[in-house]
């Protein structure tokens, strides 16, 4: 491999990005990395943990990084969709009418506690998370590229939200838990000085139309039939599975053929092997299956059962 290789490039600038957004979000490494899979990727990530770890220092962190634009939108239960995208405005001056963008207009949309948000409002993101446009009175407006949607939801605290519609979840390619760092790391954080949670001192190592870029290019990472079909089965073995209510959609699957493609790239490779598949499977397919009631009295997860589905298929194996 050369310089010019698409692989060589992203693999070094991932570890880049990484690095600086590590900074400011201290001791969470493959948290990091799973948020900017789902970027070149073209996913989305929902983070999943009480307050205080981290949530948006991570949003702000990448998005100074990549040069680009961040926004952040606190949902509450008064809040209006066209608040988040956009609403067309009359101007008295020349009698016309004219689109006043929502804060959707971004690279890193930061949506804060998106289930204290009613039904309506959290499917004004369901448009632009697939598409990346917003449609207004007939009129689509696209938004710029690339486009993170970092939405947050506190799992413990229920009082006043809205459960997020297996709609809305199937549109972020990871669920990630960052979790509580370390006893180090969270010693690092607590001593005079550090630079944990600052993210105005973060210096761009790229820029948005270079990650565009370079996600285009890892498109073309080599995907086997034979991993395909691995993929495949680990789907249809979802569906199938007596304790899930339902499974992992086409959807589902296409978002982990895309991750495993960024993650071999990240790794130096311009192929995907199966070890790729399973450190993927449980970020980007657990949150998509919902059990039933039966397996969530015993105690199963979407991650136990993923973990469960893996041990029972056959690996693929060289030719």
């Amino acid at each position: 491999m050369n310089s010019h290789d698409p692989v060589v490039v992203f693999q070094q600038l991932h570890a880049r990005l990484a690095e600086t957004v590590e900074s400011a979000l201290v001791g969470k490494r493959e948290v990091i990395d799973l948020v900017l899979i789902s970027m070149f990727a073209n996913g989305h990530v929902l983070l999943e943990d009480v307050p205080g770890t981290g949530k948006t220092t991570l949003a702000r962190a990448l998005a100074q990084a990549m040069g680009g634009e961040s926004r952040r939108v606190q949902f509450t239960p008064d809040l209006l969709p066209a608040d988040v995208t956009g609403t067309s405005v009359f101007s008295p001056a020349d009698g016309s009418v004219q689109f006043r963008q929502g804060p959707v207009f971004t690279n890193v949309l930061l949506a804060d506690e998106i289930n204290r948000a009613a039904a309506k409002t959290q499917s004004s993101l369901l448009e632009v998370m697939e598409e990346r446009t917003v449609t207004v009175d007939g009129t689509s407006h696209r938004v710029p590229q690339p486009f993170l949607v970092v939405a947050t939801q506190n799992p413990i605290d229920l009082d006043g939200t809205y459960r997020l519609p297996e709609a809305q979840l199937d549109r972020f390619m990871v669920r990630i838990a960052i979790g509580y760092p370390e006893a180090e790391h969270e010693m690092n954080i607590l001593r005079p000085g550090s630079t944990a949670g600052r993210t105005d001192d973060i210096k761009p190592v790229t820029n948005p139309q270079q990650v565009a870029q370079i996600a285009e290019s890892l498109r073309a990472v080599h995907v086997d039939d034979r991993i395909l079909r691995y993929i495949h089965e680990i789907g249809a073995a979802a569906r199938n599975d007596a304790r899930l209510r339902l499974g992992a959609s086409t959807r589902g699957l296409r978002a982990l053929v895309r991750a495993v493609q960024v993650y071999a790239a990240a790794q130096g490779r311009n192929f995907v092997v199966p070890g790729d598949v399973q450190r993927l499977v449980g970020p980007v397919l657990a949150h998509r299956m919902v059990l039933t009631r039966e397996a969530d009295l015993a105690g199963e997860t979407g991650d136990s059962i993923a973990e469960d589905i893996l041990t029972k298929l056959n690996v693929p194996q060289p030719a």
